[in-house]
Protein backbone atom coordinates (compact mmCIF):
# COMPACT_ATOMS: atom_id res chain seq x y z
CA UNK A 1 0.00 0.00 0.00
CA UNK A 2 2.74 2.77 1.11
CA UNK A 3 4.18 1.86 -2.55
CA UNK A 4 1.30 2.51 -4.40
CA UNK A 5 1.04 5.95 -2.46
CA UNK A 6 4.50 7.24 -3.29
CA UNK A 7 4.01 6.05 -6.95
CA UNK A 8 0.56 8.62 -6.79
CA UNK A 9 2.63 11.46 -4.90
CA UNK A 10 5.81 11.08 -7.30
CA UNK A 11 2.76 11.31 -10.64
CA UNK A 12 1.71 14.39 -8.89
CA UNK A 13 4.66 15.74 -8.71
CA UNK A 14 5.60 15.65 -12.15
CA UNK A 15 2.39 16.96 -13.33
CA UNK A 16 2.62 19.54 -11.24
CA UNK A 17 6.17 20.30 -12.67
CA UNK A 18 4.62 20.53 -15.81
CA UNK A 19 1.65 23.06 -15.59
CA UNK A 20 2.11 24.30 -12.17
CA UNK A 21 -1.42 23.37 -10.85
CA UNK A 22 -3.93 20.22 -9.93
CA UNK A 23 -7.26 20.00 -9.16
CA UNK A 24 -8.69 16.38 -7.80
CA UNK A 25 -11.41 14.49 -5.67
CA UNK A 26 -10.10 12.67 -2.57
CA UNK A 27 -11.46 10.16 -0.33
CA UNK A 28 -10.41 7.94 1.68
CA UNK A 29 -7.80 6.12 -0.24
CA UNK A 30 -6.05 9.25 -0.64
CA UNK A 31 -2.67 9.62 0.69
CA UNK A 32 -2.33 11.43 4.35
CA UNK A 33 0.84 13.63 4.20
CA UNK A 34 3.36 12.44 6.43
CA UNK A 35 5.55 15.64 8.53
CA UNK A 36 7.77 17.24 5.53
CA UNK A 37 7.86 20.73 3.92
CA UNK A 38 5.89 20.29 0.71
CA UNK A 39 7.07 21.79 -3.27
CA UNK A 40 3.48 23.46 -3.67
CA UNK A 41 1.05 25.45 -1.80
CA UNK A 42 -2.20 23.60 -1.04
CA UNK A 43 -5.65 24.07 -0.73
CA UNK A 44 -8.35 21.64 0.11
CA UNK A 45 -12.25 21.18 1.48
CA UNK A 46 -12.71 17.75 3.71
CA UNK A 47 -15.50 16.01 5.17
CA UNK A 48 -14.47 14.26 7.74
CA UNK A 49 -12.52 14.45 10.69
CA UNK A 50 -8.84 15.05 11.08
CA UNK A 51 -5.94 16.07 13.39
CA UNK A 52 -3.90 18.80 11.77
CA UNK A 53 -0.39 19.04 12.78
CA UNK A 54 0.82 22.80 11.55
CA UNK A 55 4.23 23.85 12.16
CA UNK A 56 4.31 23.95 16.57
CA UNK A 57 0.58 23.56 16.58
CA UNK A 58 -2.53 21.14 16.30
CA UNK A 59 -5.97 21.33 14.96
CA UNK A 60 -8.97 18.82 15.23
CA UNK A 61 -11.36 19.27 12.26
CA UNK A 62 -15.03 19.50 12.59
CA UNK A 63 -17.15 17.57 9.68
CA UNK A 64 -16.11 19.65 7.10
CA UNK A 65 -13.43 22.20 7.25
CA UNK A 66 -11.10 24.03 4.50
CA UNK A 67 -7.31 23.86 4.80
CA UNK A 68 -4.77 26.51 3.53
CA UNK A 69 -1.24 24.67 3.06
CA UNK A 70 1.99 26.54 2.92
CA UNK A 71 4.96 24.87 1.19
CA UNK A 72 7.40 26.54 3.35
CA UNK A 73 6.03 25.52 6.94
CA UNK A 74 5.72 21.64 7.51
CA UNK A 75 2.61 19.70 7.95
CA UNK A 76 0.68 16.37 8.49
CA UNK A 77 -2.45 14.94 9.14
CA UNK A 78 -4.28 11.87 10.78
CA UNK A 79 -7.91 10.90 9.97
CA UNK A 80 -9.73 10.49 12.75
CA UNK A 81 -13.17 9.70 11.16
CA UNK A 82 -12.49 6.20 8.63
CA UNK A 83 -14.50 7.75 5.84
CA UNK A 84 -13.75 11.32 4.20
CA UNK A 85 -13.78 12.91 1.13
CA UNK A 86 -13.17 15.92 -0.95
CA UNK A 87 -11.56 17.79 -2.98
CA UNK A 88 -7.65 19.46 -3.30
CA UNK A 89 -6.04 22.35 -5.41
CA UNK A 90 -2.26 22.21 -5.71
CA UNK A 91 -0.43 25.15 -7.19
CA UNK A 92 3.41 25.99 -7.75
CA UNK A 93 4.89 29.08 -6.60
CA UNK A 94 6.24 29.79 -10.23
CA UNK A 95 2.64 29.55 -11.19
CA UNK A 96 1.53 32.48 -9.10
CA UNK A 97 4.30 34.37 -9.97
CA UNK A 98 2.79 34.13 -13.38
CA UNK A 99 -0.11 36.70 -11.90
CA UNK A 100 0.10 40.25 -11.43
CA UNK A 101 -1.66 39.98 -7.81
CA UNK A 102 0.48 37.11 -7.29
CA UNK A 103 2.73 38.64 -4.48
CA UNK A 104 -0.30 39.80 -2.74
CA UNK A 105 -1.51 36.21 -2.63
CA UNK A 106 1.33 34.93 -1.01
CA UNK A 107 1.21 37.72 1.66
CA UNK A 108 -2.00 36.55 2.63
CA UNK A 109 -2.45 35.68 6.13
CA UNK A 110 -3.87 32.30 4.92
CA UNK A 111 -0.82 31.59 4.15
CA UNK A 112 1.30 33.51 6.40
CA UNK A 113 3.44 31.95 9.35
CA UNK A 114 1.24 32.44 12.75
CA UNK A 115 -1.75 32.52 10.77
CA UNK A 116 -5.08 30.49 10.83
CA UNK A 117 -5.14 27.52 7.99
CA UNK A 118 -8.02 25.74 9.23
CA UNK A 119 -11.77 27.05 8.46
CA UNK A 120 -14.45 24.94 9.81
CA UNK A 121 -17.36 25.63 7.44
CA UNK A 122 -21.13 25.58 7.98
CA UNK A 123 -23.24 23.80 5.61
CA UNK A 124 -23.58 26.69 3.34
CA UNK A 125 -19.59 27.92 3.41
CA UNK A 126 -19.16 23.61 2.34
CA UNK A 127 -21.36 24.08 -0.45
CA UNK A 128 -19.74 27.75 -2.06
CA UNK A 129 -16.06 25.68 -1.48
CA UNK A 130 -17.49 22.95 -3.02
CA UNK A 131 -19.00 24.48 -6.27
CA UNK A 132 -15.32 26.47 -6.76
CA UNK A 133 -13.83 23.12 -6.59
CA UNK A 134 -16.24 21.55 -9.17
CA UNK A 135 -15.85 24.43 -11.06
CA UNK A 136 -11.91 24.52 -11.42
CA UNK A 137 -12.16 20.59 -12.06
CA UNK A 138 -14.25 21.60 -14.76
CA UNK A 139 -11.80 24.54 -16.29
CA UNK A 140 -9.19 22.36 -15.59
CA UNK A 141 -10.23 19.46 -18.34
CA UNK A 142 -10.67 22.02 -21.48
CA UNK A 143 -8.94 22.86 -23.98
CA UNK A 144 -9.43 27.16 -23.00
CA UNK A 145 -6.57 28.77 -24.05
CA UNK A 146 -6.43 30.99 -20.92
CA UNK A 147 -7.08 28.48 -18.63
CA UNK A 148 -4.83 28.99 -16.06
CA UNK A 149 -5.54 32.18 -15.44
CA UNK A 150 -9.22 31.42 -14.57
CA UNK A 151 -7.46 28.86 -11.95
CA UNK A 152 -5.39 31.98 -10.33
CA UNK A 153 -9.19 33.79 -10.17
CA UNK A 154 -10.12 30.75 -8.60
CA UNK A 155 -7.48 30.86 -6.04
CA UNK A 156 -8.34 34.23 -5.27
CA UNK A 157 -11.96 33.70 -4.64
CA UNK A 158 -11.04 30.96 -2.77
CA UNK A 159 -8.68 33.23 -0.45
CA UNK A 160 -10.82 35.97 -0.28
CA UNK A 161 -14.31 33.69 0.75
CA UNK A 162 -12.36 32.35 3.14
CA UNK A 163 -11.45 35.42 5.12
CA UNK A 164 -14.58 36.23 4.76
CA UNK A 165 -15.73 34.14 7.37
CA UNK A 166 -13.10 34.70 10.02
CA UNK A 167 -11.81 38.64 9.34
CA UNK A 168 -11.03 39.62 12.37
CA UNK A 169 -9.07 36.35 13.52
CA UNK A 170 -6.89 36.42 10.23
CA UNK A 171 -6.26 39.67 9.49
CA UNK A 172 -3.82 41.08 11.83
CA UNK A 173 -2.50 44.53 12.07
CA UNK A 174 0.40 45.57 13.85
CA UNK A 175 -0.15 47.91 16.48
CA UNK A 176 3.80 49.48 16.40
CA UNK A 177 7.19 49.00 14.96
CA UNK A 178 8.06 46.90 17.22
CA UNK A 179 5.30 44.33 16.56
CA UNK A 180 6.15 45.11 12.82
CA UNK A 181 9.90 43.75 13.26
CA UNK A 182 8.64 41.18 15.49
CA UNK A 183 6.57 40.05 12.97
CA UNK A 184 9.33 39.80 10.09
CA UNK A 185 11.75 38.42 12.63
CA UNK A 186 9.33 34.97 13.65
CA UNK A 187 8.38 34.85 9.72
CA UNK A 188 12.01 34.73 8.50
CA UNK A 189 13.20 32.56 11.52
CA UNK A 190 10.08 29.83 10.26
CA UNK A 191 11.07 29.92 6.38
CA UNK A 192 14.29 28.31 7.26
CA UNK A 193 12.41 25.36 8.36
CA UNK A 194 12.15 22.25 7.85
CA UNK A 195 15.44 21.08 6.53
CA UNK A 196 15.49 19.07 3.84
CA UNK A 197 19.29 18.57 3.33
CA UNK A 198 22.32 17.82 5.35
CA UNK A 199 24.62 19.86 2.77
CA UNK A 200 22.65 22.73 3.38
CA UNK A 201 22.92 24.58 7.21
CA UNK A 202 21.22 27.00 8.82
CA UNK A 203 21.99 30.41 7.67
CA UNK A 204 20.91 32.49 10.49
CA UNK A 205 21.25 31.08 14.21
CA UNK A 206 21.90 33.87 16.24
CA UNK A 207 20.40 36.93 17.44
CA UNK A 208 22.88 38.66 15.72
CA UNK A 209 22.61 36.92 12.20
CA UNK A 210 18.85 37.94 12.56
CA UNK A 211 20.07 41.83 13.07
CA UNK A 212 22.19 42.28 10.65
CA UNK A 213 19.89 40.54 7.86
CA UNK A 214 17.07 42.93 8.75
CA UNK A 215 19.36 45.80 9.21
CA UNK A 216 18.69 46.78 12.72
CA UNK A 217 20.38 47.01 15.60
CA UNK A 218 20.48 43.52 17.94
CA UNK A 219 19.48 46.01 21.11
CA UNK A 220 16.33 47.09 18.60
CA UNK A 221 15.05 43.52 17.82
CA UNK A 222 16.10 42.31 20.98
CA UNK A 223 13.58 44.50 22.85
CA UNK A 224 11.04 44.43 20.32
CA UNK A 225 10.91 40.36 20.30
CA UNK A 226 10.60 40.93 24.50
CA UNK A 227 8.16 43.57 24.39
CA UNK A 228 5.90 41.84 21.96
CA UNK A 229 6.34 37.88 22.98
CA UNK A 230 7.31 37.94 25.81
CA UNK A 231 10.54 36.17 25.73
CA UNK A 232 13.99 36.84 24.11
CA UNK A 233 15.28 36.38 20.33
CA UNK A 234 17.26 33.91 21.53
CA UNK A 235 15.37 31.51 23.39
CA UNK A 236 12.44 31.87 20.12
CA UNK A 237 15.85 30.66 18.23
CA UNK A 238 16.93 28.05 20.58
CA UNK A 239 12.84 26.59 20.84
CA UNK A 240 12.52 26.17 16.56
CA UNK A 241 15.89 24.89 16.29
CA UNK A 242 15.46 22.48 19.27
CA UNK A 243 11.65 21.75 17.69
CA UNK A 244 13.58 20.64 14.16
CA UNK A 245 16.18 18.52 15.79
CA UNK A 246 13.61 16.65 17.64
CA UNK A 247 11.23 16.45 13.84
CA UNK A 248 14.66 15.23 12.12
CA UNK A 249 15.63 12.66 14.52
CA UNK A 250 11.92 11.49 14.73
CA UNK A 251 11.53 11.28 10.83
CA UNK A 252 14.86 11.39 8.86
CA UNK A 253 17.58 8.47 8.83
CA UNK A 254 20.45 10.88 9.45
CA UNK A 255 22.83 10.47 12.06
CA UNK A 256 23.66 12.71 14.82
CA UNK A 257 26.34 14.32 12.83
CA UNK A 258 24.22 14.81 10.13
CA UNK A 259 21.33 16.81 11.70
CA UNK A 260 24.24 18.50 14.02
CA UNK A 261 25.79 20.02 10.84
CA UNK A 262 22.34 20.60 9.26
CA UNK A 263 21.59 22.96 12.48
CA UNK A 264 24.41 24.82 12.26
CA UNK A 265 26.69 23.15 14.83
CA UNK A 266 30.25 22.73 14.01
CA UNK A 267 30.48 19.51 16.33
CA UNK A 268 27.88 17.07 16.99
CA UNK A 269 29.04 17.20 20.60
CA UNK A 270 27.72 21.20 20.66
CA UNK A 271 24.93 20.08 19.08
CA UNK A 272 24.84 17.17 22.38
CA UNK A 273 25.04 19.82 24.72
CA UNK A 274 22.30 21.90 23.57
CA UNK A 275 19.98 19.95 23.21
CA UNK A 276 20.56 17.86 26.13
CA UNK A 277 20.12 21.69 27.84
CA UNK A 278 17.03 22.63 25.96
CA UNK A 279 15.13 18.82 26.62
CA UNK A 280 16.94 17.47 29.25
CA UNK A 281 17.90 14.07 26.79
CA UNK A 282 20.82 13.68 24.46
CA UNK A 283 19.49 13.42 20.79
CA UNK A 284 20.35 9.58 20.76
CA UNK A 285 17.52 8.68 23.05
CA UNK A 286 14.64 10.49 20.78
CA UNK A 287 16.28 8.77 18.12
CA UNK A 288 15.92 5.02 19.60
CA UNK A 289 12.20 5.74 21.22
CA UNK A 290 11.32 6.34 17.48
CA UNK A 291 12.66 3.37 16.15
Amino acid sequence: MEKQRTTSTSDLNTELKLKGFKVYKTDSSSPVHSYSRKDFYKINITFGNFLFHYADRSFETEDSFLFFGNPHIPYSCEAISEEHHGYTCLFTEDFLKLSDRSESLQQSPLFKIGGNPIFNLNAAHADTFTKLFQKMIEEQNTEYAYKDELIRNYISLFIHEALKIQPSENDFKYSNASARITSVFLELLERQFPIESADRPLELRTAQDFATYLSVHINYLNSSVKEITGKSTTSHIAERITGEAKALLQHTNWNISEIAYALGFEYPTYFNNFFKKRTGAVPKSIRLAHL
